[in-house]
């Protein structure tokens, strides 16, 4: 059995079952990083206080050094029969330096590193994240270019309702995203990275010492990590015990994932033969083991379907926190596994997104034939055309209600009704003609002209 970092006052032997049951190791080894950067800061602040002497700082960031490149090359592999990544940490720099490494602990508690760790987590996920979604934004942007023109039918309550540019339709989901954005930029400019926690109530070690070797480590790290706020803690029983970064983090996520996820349903329904409007890339599609025409959309299925995962472990992370008394309780250990699921999962689907988009075409001859065949999509133009001759709107509302449902009746579109039939209804043909036209309907549209496009510009900030 691996050494722990406590235990002097027991007797007895931990229990097999128990100590498998109680070990995180299988899931928090992808802090190992951060948690090495805790430790490179606590040997600058050990040092300061001269707990540590300079070769033993020394040969304890060279052993460290040693640990974080395996790390970063993705060859780290943990022993598992250590509790946690901390005692992995330890343990290793134990076998490698002896009693040296033993000094390593001095005035901290792992409720400190956790406290340090997922908030470094957090940051370096949501940069990811940001990445990718600004890759999303601008395949979204190269298909609403390529198809700058083109016409498109809005809907409400799943009904025909108005004519609008494809463009206008992508960028609506643009927006979506760029609200996203910001909340993650929001997210990463607000959380601050506590150090000097202890087990709860601070730590023996001067202010100073942790204030000189903070800013020393961080440059050390890379520019990734030169606006990460890491300072000493103000209230250390909190920065132990509240996990309220992780849910607001998770909350984004969530909020990003159902945006994702209405997104594929549109895709989705739109690509059906009812529809027919849009033709999905076949290689983020998939066949049938029975029937050989199937072309399925698996992927935005699946997009679809990870909402429930996403969702789950949002709240799982708030029913988890609910009731805890103050500070840390063993409850919390289990604050991990949401967190990264979420993070893979929409990882992964920004990745595929980005590439699925660029794949999208737009079925023009469809469209053209629903707009052209579906007269109900310029009858709200005709009632503002009333409107601005004077007749009061929802006086106007009700002939071109009465319009339309007198042409269903007779059978016939609009278009082909006579002179005199159509001046009961305040109108005429040539009037007629003129409205019952796209370009005439997206004219008028003039709300929906340049702000949504100079916004673009802010979003793709990475």
């Amino acid at each position: 059995m691996a050494k722990k970092l406590w235990g002097g006052r027991f007797k007895k032997e931990i229990d097999s079952d128990f100590d498998k049951f109680q070990s995180s190791i299988h899931y928090d080894w992808k802090l190992a990083e951060y948690d090495i950067y805790h430790s490179m800061i606590h040997i600058g602040a050990l040092l300061k206080m001269k707990i540590l002497k300079p070769d033993e700082a020394k040969k304890l960031n060279a052993a460290l050094e040693e640990i974080l490149d395996e790390v970063k090359r993705r060859q780290f592999k943990y022993n598992p029969e250590n509790e946690d990544i901390h005692t992995e940490i330890q343990n290793r720099l134990t076998e490698k330096l002896g009693e040296i490494a033993l000094k390593l602990h001095s005035f901290r508690s792992r409720n400190d590193q956790i406290a340090f760790d997922e908030r470094y987590y957090c940051i370096i996920e949501a940069i990811r994240i940001l990445e990718l979604l600004s890759e999303v934004i601008s395949t979204f942007n190269e298909l609403a270019n390529r198809y700058k023109g083109e016409f498109f039918i809005g809907y409400t309550h799943t009904q025909r309702a108005q004519i609008i540019r494809f463009k206008d339709y992508l960028l609506a989901y643009l927006w979506m995203f760029g609200k996203d954005s910001d909340r993650l930029d929001s997210f990463l400019k607000n959380l601050k990275i506590p150090i000097g926690c202890g087990a709860l109530a601070g730590s023996y070690i001067k202010k100073e010492a942790y204030q000189e070797t903070i800013k020393q480590v961080i440059k050390s790290m890379g520019s990734i990590f030169k606006d990460t706020k890491v300072t000493l803690s103000k209230n250390p029983l909190s920065d132990v015990s509240d996990r309220d970064f992780l849910i607001e983090f998770l909350s984004i996520l969530s909020i990003l994932q159902m945006h994702l996820s209405r997104l594929a349903e549109d895709l989705i329904l739109y690509s059906t033969k009812e529809f027919n409007f849009l033709i999905l890339p076949e290689e983020f599609c998939t066949g049938s083991s029975l029937l050989p025409h199937k072309k399925n959309p698996d992927f935005l299925e699946l997009l679809r379907g990870y909402t429930s995962r996403v969702y789950g472990n949002l709240v799982s992370l708030l029913t988890l926190m609910k009731g805890l008394p103050l500070t840390y309780n063993r409850d919390m250990q289990l604050d991990k596994e949401p967190v990264f699921s979420s993070v893979e999962i929409i990882e992964e689907e920004l990745k595929i997104l980005a590439k699925f988009i660029k794949g999208i075409k737009l079925n023009k001859k469809a469209i053209s034939k629903a707009i052209k065949e579906d007269q109900n999509l310029y009858v709200t133009e005709v009632a503002e055309y009333l409107t601005e001759k004077g007749v009061p709107f929802l006086k106007a509302h009700d002939i071109a209600g009465r319009l339309i449902r007198f042409a269903e009746e007779k059978n016939k579109k609009i278009k082909e009704l006579d002179n005199k039939t159509l001046k009961k209804f305040f109108l005429n043909k040539k009037i007629i003609n003129k409205i019952f036209n796209p370009n005439f309907v997206i004219k008028r549209r003039r709300s929906l002209d340049t702000e949504a496009e100079s916004k673009l510009k802010a979003f793709l900030r990475f």
